[in-house]
């Protein structure tokens, strides 16, 4: 198994637990058709009409040899190519155009960086307010949001700790794509705190339970273990209920939990 990419040269990287190697080089001709469709899809970047065929005539013509490239297509280039006309050559260029203002949480996962998706990337994004800011984030500090475990925080590291990476991102900002979102404000009463949702509740949804936790500071898992702080138990819980009353674990129903969120009953300390 080779240790750099046999294309780019890059490091080849391999996760624990995974047999396959893969490389980290978002530019990496090897990888570029994918991440340029990946880019350009609806539910990341939106730039309409950017489809393989098209993206393998930039690639063929060495029109793009980044994602960055794209920024710099000119109409005239667009126009030299098969099937494309003027006016189709000027609405993808508009596209183009309004993809700069996608915002933060697409652009993170436009780059491609694994395991951030886009829940991931959004919760991110309002956490640190800046493309930047994620770049220099501590392991620690990137744990601290909700869903980021220790794998996704050391798959961002990677990708930032990368030379090519950051010289990718450093260009995007150069040409002027919104790398900035409002952060999103969290409040710090049940900081530390660690809650499993189980069951169904009367009034809230499993979703509005999960963001009243984490707007107050706390963490939702998906599995109970001697960490959890608080199993939130609905009608029809199940074996999560169990593991909970065998391990001992405080156990909330829905009126505890907003009660706790409005401050009427006191956290237990973390």
């Amino acid at each position: 198994m080779p240790d750099r990419c046999p294309a780019c040269h890059t490091e080849a990287r391999q996760s624990d637990g995974e047999v396959d190697r893969y490389c980290v080089n978002t530019d990496c001709p090897a990888r570029l058709l994918q991440s340029l469709l990946y880019f350009s899809h609806r539910g990341v970047m939106n730039i309409d009409g950017l489809g393989e065929a098209l993206i393998q005539q930039l690639l063929d013509r060495g029109l793009v040899r980044s994602i960055a490239d794209l920024y710099t297509l000119t109409e005239d280039q667009l126009l030299a190519l098969e099937r494309v006309g003027k006016k189709s050559a000027e609405t993808l260029l508009e596209q183009i155009e309004r993809s700069r203002t996608a915002g933060l949480a697409r652009l993170l996962m436009g780059l491609g960086i694994r395991f951030v998706g886009e829940r991931t990337a959004e919760l991110l994004a309002g956490e640190f307010g800046s493309l930047e800011a994620i770049a220099a984030a501590s392991p620690e500090e990137l744990e601290r949001v909700p869903e980021v475990g220790p794998k996704v925080a050391a798959s961002v590291l990677e990708f930032f700790a990368n030379e090519r990476n950051r010289a990718l991102v450093d260009r995007l900002a150069a040409l002027g794509l919104k790398m900035t979102a409002e952060k999103k404000q969290r409040s710090a009463e049940l900081a530390g705190l660690t809650f499993v949702l189980t069951g169904t509740f009367p009034t809230l949804s499993r979703d509005e339970a999960k963001e009243k936790i984490e707007a107050a500071g706390g963490k939702v898992s998906g599995s109970v273990s001697k960490k959890t702080s608080y199993v939130v138990a609905g009608e029809e819980a199940g074996t999560k209920l169990a593991k909970a009353r065998e391990l001992g674990l405080p156990i909330l129903d829905e009126a505890a939990l907003l009660a706790l969120l409005t401050g009427q009953i006191q956290a237990a300390a973390s």
